[in-house]
Formats: C-alpha cells, structure tokens, sequence
C-alpha cells in the first residue's frame, strides 16, 4: 500500500491579524489511510470545516503540513491546488446546485471535472447515480422543483459520480430523513469498500455513526481521539454534577432550589447531555448512566413540587408498549407496562397531543387497573408526548392531582412543557446509553 492519502503534521490555522486574530486549529495531527471511513465529531465551533477546506485545497494551510493525494498543499502551485481538487468529491452543507440546470445536468458537472466522456455516457452515468440516491424521477427537475432534502440529494449524487479518489463531507445527512439519511451513507461506505475511497465526514448525526472505521473529535481546535472525548465529556459531566449538590445528595440539593435556580441546573444539565449524545453514540458508560438517572428521578420530583402537584412520572415508549420509567416509590411499585393506546399517556403516546383532565375517573380513556395496581387515588391530570431529535415520540411525561384540589391549568401546560423539553434530552441520552450497551452486550454473545 502506497502513501495515506491524508497525511495531515503540526496544522495550525487561524484568522484575522493583530488583536483580531484567532487560531481555530491548534497543532492537528492525523493520516488516514486509503479506503477509511473517518468521522469529526465536535461542537460548532470547533473548526471541522476549516479542517475539511484545508484537506480539500479550498483554503492555503498556514502552518504545518498538509499531504493530500500525495501532494504537499501548503505552498502548492494553483496547478497543483487544482488538480488535487479534481480528484476529490465534495458535499457541503449548501448544495450549491445550479439553478438553470436540471437534476441530471448538475450530477453531470461531476464528471466532466475528471475528464471528457461523451454525452451519452454523462447522461447514462448521472441518471444511475440519481436513481442510487431515490432521485430517478426527478432526473429533469431543477432545483427550484426540488425539496431541500432532495437538492442536498443531488449535490451528494455529483459528489459521488466520478468515483472521486476522496470524499469530503460536510453535514451530509443535515436535511435527510432517516431513510434517505441512510442510503446516502451507505452508498460513501460502498465507495470506500469497493472503490478504495477515502472518506473525511463532519457530522452531528448520530445515526450515522456505525459506517465509520474510526472517529476523532475537535474541539477548541483540538483533535482527540474518539475514546479520550468519552473520558473528557465524562468528567465534565461529573464534575458538574458534584459541583451542583456539594456534600449533599443531588436530591436533596435539587429540593432546595427555587424555579429559577431549577431551570438553571436543569439548563447547565440539558446542554452537557446533548454534548454526551454527539460525543458517545456509541458509547457504553455505567458510571455516567447511574448519574443520569440519579439526576432524571431528583428533577422529576422537583418538577411536581415547582408545579403544586402529588407527583411526576416518566414512561418509554418502546415496541408498542409504555413502561413507567421515573417516578416516586418506582422499585416498590414494581412494572407498569401497557399498549400505546391504552389508557391517557397511552393516547398521548398515539396522538401526539397534550391532554389535560380534571376528573380522571369521568374519562373512558383512564386506565383505572394502574391505580389499582399502585394503590394511588388520580383525580386531575396533565400528560404531554416527549420527542427525541428525529421527532419521534418515545417518552410521555405526566402530572397527578393538583395539591389545592383545583384542575391543572394552561399555565401549568406551559410550564410544564418547557421543563420537560430540557428532560427529554437527558432521557434520551440514556436511551443512547442503554442502546449502545445492548449493541456491545450483543457483540459479545
């Protein structure tokens, strides 16, 4: 095997001069080999396009070296820039289509910067490479007939055309559904298997994760390697934790909070959880779960108090089935588990829609076995859906009985909706956890 085709030494970069100045990149070091699939990983922010336009010749490196295709790029000739660049397949997060042209007419832009077939070849090869991303009807669409997921389709079909030696990829799954989403990856992985493609990959999309030979993180312009972020964004996380309950219990602490102080830590809590699901995927974290769910039950207790109501419940959705997940005295209820469809959050669960009842019991849809198999009295009751990032609804939150007796009201609704929209990330950070220890258990069997 000859040179990697990204060879990448002591890269710092920055913009501006002066006082003005600001280095994003900060002593990057990596290869990649040919046929890898590496993914960037890394808030915004961090310089993962800056990376990317350097590796792609679209930006002159500064400082340090940048070996690309086997060409050295910094102090390269504009003809040496060029040529590298031809060889390279690029998908940005615009997909800068031209709009005169159609569908077919912009993939074939692809193949005639690598080189000269003839128009039957051009329209032959662009049309398959449409049909391969579920554009093949819309051959002679332009883009302004297009959906934006479908003219990111198109970009990404020119990208792939001309079996480019590599790929370069910015967000590339941004506005694509989950299906297309995967499609779309798994026509790069076949590049990289079959054509011997090197792929570098932005992205934020943990759905995509799996195709990657390996993933690195960026960020403050710093490149780690996808084990040391776990460790690092896990110590964030738990150094935040101890700092928000001192030498008391985290419950104990929540309780003393006031609503503001509530939805501060909450906030604080929220942002390091999405962090976790952009860094740990793929993870597997009994230490970070446990803490997790210590801080999921404490605010959902807290939640009931701030809202003058008897308690707060958590259910998953999963396989058709709700199951209590978070509420108080959970271990000596033992399992709540019943079809979506059945009883309140069971319809929320398959509507989508906030329900609020003043009398539960005057309600054909209120399952009365649960109050009989948790010995609990429901009188009024609030339940909302919870959505996850693909917007799915895979959890329901839920509020018992009003402590003065009165029904829940619209600004309860509010309130509500807005504490547990930062709850639902942290729940669904355990959700990736508890996913990829199945993932990992599974692998081991």
């Amino acid at each position: 095997m000859g040179a990697a085709p990204i060879r990448v030494e002591g890269l710092n970069h920055a913009f501006g001069k002066g006082r003005l100045r600001k280095q994003i990149l900060f002593d990057i070091s990596t290869e990649i080999p040919e046929g890898e699939i590496v993914i960037v990983t890394g808030p915004s922010g961090s310089g993962k396009t800056t990376l990317l336009t350097l590796v792609g010749a679209l930006r002159a490196a500064q400082e340090g070296s940048v070996r690309v295709l086997g060409e050295e790029l910094r102090g390269a000739r504009a003809a040496v820039l060029e040529n590298v660049r031809r060889r390279i397949g690029f998908i940005f997060q615009q997909h800068n289509l031209l709009g005169a042209l159609s569908a077919v007419q912009n993939v074939e832009l692809g193949l005639r910067v690598g080189g000269r077939p003839g128009p039957a070849t051009l329209r032959r090869r662009a049309a398959h490479m449409l049909e391969a991303v579920g554009l093949g009807e819309r051959c002679d669409h332009r883009p302004g007939q297009l959906s934006g997921g479908q003219r990111q389709r198109v970009a990404i079909a020119r990208a792939l055309v001309g079996q480019p030696a590599m790929l370069l990829a910015d967000e590339p799954t941004a506005s694509l559904d989950r299906s297309s989403g995967r499609e779309v990856v798994e026509r790069m992985k076949h590049l990289a298997r079959e054509e011997g493609t090197t792929i570098l990959l932005v992205t934020h999309d943990n759905r995509i994760l799996d195709i990657a030979d390996r993933i690195v993180h960026l960020e403050d312009g710093r490149l780690s390697t996808f084990t040391d972020a776990v460790v690092a964004n896990n110590r964030h996380m738990m150094d935040l934790l101890a700092r928000s309950r001192g030498n008391d219990d985290l419950a104990r602490r929540v309780d003393g909070l006031d609503e503001t102080g509530f939805a501060q830590l909450l906030r604080q809590l929220t942002n390091e959880a999405q962090r976790f699901i952009d860094v740990t995927a793929m993870a597997n974290d009994r230490a970070f779960g446990g803490l997790l769910r210590q801080g999921l039950f404490a605010f959902t207790r807290k939640l009931a108090q701030l809202l003058d109501a008897d308690r707060a419940s958590l259910f998953l959705v999963r396989d058709g089935m709700l199951s209590l997940a978070v509420a108080e005295d959970l271990d000596s209820l033992g399992p709540v588990t019943f079809p979506v469809g059945t009883g309140i959050a069971g319809a929320v669960a398959a509507s989508g829609e906030i329900v609020r009842i003043d009398d539960a019991y005057a309600d054909p849809r209120f399952n009365r076995a649960v109050d009989r198999q948790t010995g609990y009295r429901t009188r009024s009751l609030l339940c909302l859906p919870i959505t996850n990032r693909d917007g799915g609804i895979f959890a329901v939150a839920q509020l018992l009985n009003r402590r003065d007796g009165m029904p829940f009201s619209s600004d309860d609704e509010q309130r509500f909706t807005g504490f547990i929209a930062s709850i639902g990330v942290i729940l669904e950070s355990l959700e990736v956890l508890d996913a990829g220890r199945a993932r990992s258990q599974g692998g081991r069997a």
